[in-house]
């Protein structure tokens, strides 16, 4: 697997409670440029929380979260110029369109001349183009993940987080998420995803991790 300096996400030994409960107790975890692990495991067995983790949103109770070889806050400029997400809950702006969310983090993230091309190609790409100036509330549940998933499409990033990305996508929208994950992989992007879907589990990562009531466990 190589050493600590090569991975782009090191969990180490980590351990996470609320209260008196813990929900996350000595789990290990990397994730490499051009790798994908899948995180698997019941509703409540500590999936989110690792992401939350690895993302920054919270801070660990025991253990450490590097991002190429450093703890870095989530407000960090590198992080969040090279980390991108779609954890639980995804948030949006009520007054903008879809369109408009998209290039609000597309000139954000660098892009200028190229903004509308991006975007304009981001929407193409998850089946949003006739809902570009719709608000989000005027979506359905699916289009708003597809909008969500879409923001990530139009910056760039060295390491991708998702928790659930297929919730609520139909078998095509399902099958079109595995082909860019596929090709973020191949552009060397690092991906650590939750999923319940071990189809786009086998179709995507190299490394699958189940998490049974907070530790890592077989994947039998």
């Amino acid at each position: 697997m190589g050493n600590e300096r090569e991975a782009v996400l090191l969990l180490r030994d980590i351990d996470q409670s609320y209260g008196a409960r813990q929900v996350l107790e000595r789990v290990n975890a990397r994730v490499d440029a051009g790798a994908c692990v899948a995180l698997l495991g019941e509703n409540g067995s500590g999936k989110s929380t690792l992401l939350r983790l690895a993302a920054g949103r919270e801070e660990p109770a025991a253990g450490s979260v590097l991002f190429r070889g450093e703890c870095l806050a989530e407000d960090h400029r590198r992080r969040r110029s090279e980390v991108a997400s779609v954890l639980d809950h995804a948030s949006h702006y009520p007054d903008l369109t879809v369109h408009e969310h998209l290039m609000l983090v597309a000139l954000a993230h660098g892009h200028d001349r190229r903004a509308h091309t991006v975007v304009d190609a981001a929407l193409d790409a998850h089946r949003l183009a006739g809902h570009a100036e719709a608000y989000p509330d005027e979506l359905s549940s699916g289009q708003r993940q597809l909008m969500a998933l879409a923001t990530t499409e139009v910056r760039p990033y060295s390491l991708l987080l998702l928790d659930e990305p297929e919730q609520r996508l139909d078998a095509d929208a399902r099958r079109e998420l595995a082909e860019r994950l596929t090709a973020a992989r191949r552009r060397g992007a690092a991906i650590l995803l939750a999923t319940h879907d071990r189809t786009l589990a086998d179709a995507v990562a190299d490394t699958r991790l189940v998490l049974a009531h907070g530790r890592l466990v077989d994947d039998h």
